[in-house]
């Protein structure tokens, strides 16, 4: 269906592969863009806008931002051409949903407040291992914790940690800092030369991206050695 067509259609008169709905269905909402999702909110468009061009428009207003759309009120919405007081209501009420399950999870996530912290949060699955595992801690700009994340697994002596892969989950996450671990499962402490060269190259991209490298720790069934600690993360 062309483009001018479906301008004039709302969502439920769209043929299926352009509904937001059904692609949600399909692939469930974290498949989906903040613009498809707002479009599922708005429901309809204009006569000259699907809902989709729509949701582009409000989201641009907002700077692309989620959070300054979330301060956004009901009148600055509705000056948005199409935009009625149904459809800001349903914004400003989705986006208050989001903002109090974030309140109310916040609590429930740990606070890393140094390397002990993030050693008794890791310690637990990683220490009993026969093999080398390379974890991310990922944190919010209040160092709690969003997530615990294995990005590789390896042999006895050793375990490949891409860079790439590591900056791509903490920016899939929105991450501001992260803790890197792996464990040494022949019980030595003592980071290798691997170890040291790993850790500056992560620390120095980290810099570009915005991403603060907090500490590397490096875990063994008992005891652990941290980066940060011993003033190797400069």
């Amino acid at each position: 269906m062309g483009n001018d067509t479906r301008s004039k259609l709302s969502i439920p008169e769209w043929s299926k592969e352009d509904r937001p709905r059904e692609r949600m269905l399909a692939r469930g909402a974290k498949g989906m863009s903040d613009v498809e999702l707002v479009a599922i909110l708005i429901r309809s468009g204009t006569p000259k806008e699907s809902a989709l061009d729509l949701a582009r428009v409000i989201l641009h207003k907002a700077g692309n931002d989620l959070h300054k759309l979330a301060a956004m009120g009901h009148a600055e919405l509705m000056r948005i051409n199409g935009v009625g007081e149904a459809k800001a209501m349903s914004i400003i009420a989705a986006l208050e949903l989001g903002q109090r399950r974030r309140d109310q999870t916040l609590a429930d996530r740990p606070l890393i407040t140094g390397s002990r912290a993030a050693f008794e949060l890791l310690h637990p699955v990683v220490a009993d291992l026969p093999h080398e595992e390379f974890w991310l801690l990922l944190l919010d700009r209040g160092n709690r914790l969003l997530e615990r994340c294995r990005v590789s697994q390896g042999g006895m002596h050793g375990t490949v940690a891409d860079p790439k892969l590591i900056f791509r989950e903490a920016l899939d996450r929105r991450a501001s800092s992260v803790i890197l671990c792996h464990n040494h499962p022949s019980g030595q402490l003592r980071p290798s030369a691997e170890d040291i060269t790993l850790t500056r190259k992560l620390v120095e991209g980290g810099r570009l991206l915005d991403i603060v490298v907090q500490d590397h720790l490096i875990v063994t069934a008992t005891d652990y050695y941290s980066f940060a600690d011993n003033g190797q993360l400069n």
